[in-house]
């Protein structure tokens, strides 16, 4: 029986839009606790690292509710600077908790194309084992970006969609900083099937194809975002020459840990992936 891999890709209350609420506080050791539960050999705490400066939402409520306090009255998102510190103490702390569990330090890094030398002194510093890179925004307007959940109330979705997948390669030759990119279907998530209708990744097939090229050319990992199961994922991936991928629930609370693993698990193996000496290896091919 083909063990679990580490689940890669987690929030805990050190990122912001998990931790606004006081309720969050010690998000990172019930995980751990879940973790060990379910016999997950692995957790990586891969912590929001966002530096934009002019970040527009236009329904606060698309943030959800622990992270609607940093919205201000004109529709600006103010984001707290990444407590590195904390961060480190509490990984400390629940590592010497749960010495069975291998818990790993890590950053989702969103947008590093155009933030790399803000973050160079953290990712240089050696403290952090994994750089998950993540697009979660697009421009809006002449200086600001927004996430394509309000794009789609100005654009048609399709462009959107089109606009998304553009952005990757230009994110893979900007950056050098990340290793994994997470959630290719990040823009899926908020698809407006009421307007658009259904979601059909054929439409959009050759769009993803060339993101993948890039990344697979770049020698990047893929992560496989366990929120949705897509098997087209993996199998494009694998054809447009992608060797390696990791598993990412996207967890931010203890409950979503590992969610749907065996079934992404399987997945990958049918297309000819394996897992690594240690449980946070890259599967590969």
């Amino acid at each position: 029986m083909t063990s679990m891999p580490a689940d890669a890709h987690v929030h805990s209350e050190w990122s912001w839009d998990a931790g606004s609420d006081p309720a969050s506080a010690g998000t990172m050791e019930r995980i751990c606790a879940r973790a060990v539960h379910i016999g997950l050999p692995a957790v990586i705490f891969t912590e929001h690292l966002d530096f934009e400066q002019e970040w527009v939402v236009e329904n606060p409520a698309d943030l959800g509710t622990t992270a609607q306090r940093y919205v201000d009255e004109e529709g600006h998102v103010r984001l707290p600077r990444f407590d590195l510190e904390g961060y480190l103490g509490a990984i400390d702390r629940c590592r010497h908790a749960y010495p069975n569990l291998r818990i790993l330090t890590g950053v989702e890094f969103g947008q590093p194309h155009l933030w790399d030398r803000e973050a160079a002194s953290m990712l240089r510093s050696g403290v952090i084992e994994r750089v998950n890179g993540s697009l979660h925004m697009l421009p809006y307007g002449d200086v600001a970006r927004t996430e394509p959940t309000t794009l789609y109330h100005h654009k048609p979705a399709d462009e959107v969609m089109s606009a998304y997948l553009d952005e990757i390669p230009r994110m893979v030759r900007g950056s050098d900083s990340f290793e994994v990119f997470t959630h290719i279907d990040y823009a899926v998530r908020t698809w407006p099937t009421t307007d658009a209708g259904p979601f059909d990744p054929r439409r959009f097939e050759e769009g993803f194809r060339v993101a993948m090229r890039a990344l697979a050319a770049s020698d990047r990992a893929l992560e496989l975002n366990t929120r949705r199961l897509w098997p087209w994922i993996p199998q494009w991936w694998v054809e447009e020459g992608g060797r390696a991928i990791t598993f990412g629930s996207d967890a931010h609370d203890a409950q979503s840990v590992a969610a749907n693993f065996p079934e992404a698990v399987a997945m990958a193996e049918y297309f000819g992936l394996r897992g690594g000496r240690r449980p946070e290896d890259f599967w590969t091919r």
